[in-house]
């Protein structure tokens, strides 16, 4: 996004500032930041993490097949996983369809990789309870390996543990920061889920505030002039 030259005449300044406003509700109460988008463009932001949360809440779609939601919510259970959770995983990675393949050869509806699934002994990785209860598994298996860090666990399914270890936390890729992101969001969405024993530490996700926690205060935002461009912002740099 192309900052406003500096030497704009002040009346077209605010007229911009304006239009931006009415453009991007709520601009000026929440934190507004520049983020790097999947395509390589930077975005212009005022959502936080909780928020964004809360707005894709209702997208955590059910499944269109009952039998598949009981399924989900059996294999998470067992491997002591919150099933909202397991849903957003299986949303983001293949919108609930089992016959999916990813065009690096993940199968089914958890995404499982040839090698994965064959470490899990799944070998009929488009069946929708062997693939959920080998995904289920490695992804109880990555929280387990990295602590109970869920942000640490997804990263790793999406991008597989070694990067994670590689880079000492979440590797810089679009795609694996989209993807913790978007998975987050669908499970935190509106109030946090109620803790049933065994769910263990797969319920204190470390991305971000905790679903329901109070907001930062706003800052204000401000033009700031820097060399021949204005900027909007509301960061102290």
């Amino acid at each position: 996004m192309r900052g406003l030259r500096a030497n704009l005449p002040a009346r077209a300044v605010r007229t911009a500032l304006a239009a931006a406003l009415v453009l991007l509700p709520g601009l000026a109460a929440g934190g507004v930041e520049v983020r790097p988008g999947a395509s390589g463009r930077k975005v212009i932001t005022n959502e936080n993490e909780v928020q964004r949360a809360r707005r894709l809440a209702p997208y955590l779609v059910a499944p269109s097949s009952e039998d598949l939601l009981a399924l989900i919510e059996r294999h998470a259970l067992d491997r002591g996983l919150d099933p909202r959770l397991v849903r957003a995983v299986v949303q983001v990675e293949s919108g609930y369809n089992p016959a999916a393949v990813s065009n690096k050869g993940a199968m089914g509806l958890m995404q499982l990789m040839p090698e994965t699934a064959a470490d899990l002994d799944v070998t009929s990785p488009f069946e929708p309870d062997e693939n959920l209860r080998g995904g289920t598994e490695y992804l109880s298996g990555l929280l387990e390996r990295f602590g109970g860090d869920a942000t640490l666990a997804l990263a790793a399914y999406n991008a597989g543990p070694g990067a994670v270890t590689r880079y000492g936390g979440v590797p810089p890729y679009p795609e694996t920061v989209a993807y913790v992101r978007n998975v987050f969001a669908l499970w935190q969405g509106g109030a946090a889920p109620a803790a049933p024993s065994g769910y263990g530490t797969a319920l204190r996700p470390a991305f971000g505030p905790a679903p329901g926690a109070p907001l930062p205060p706003a800052r204000p935002v401000v033009w700031r002039t820097g060399g021949a461009r204005a900027h909007l912002t509301n960061v102290d740099r």
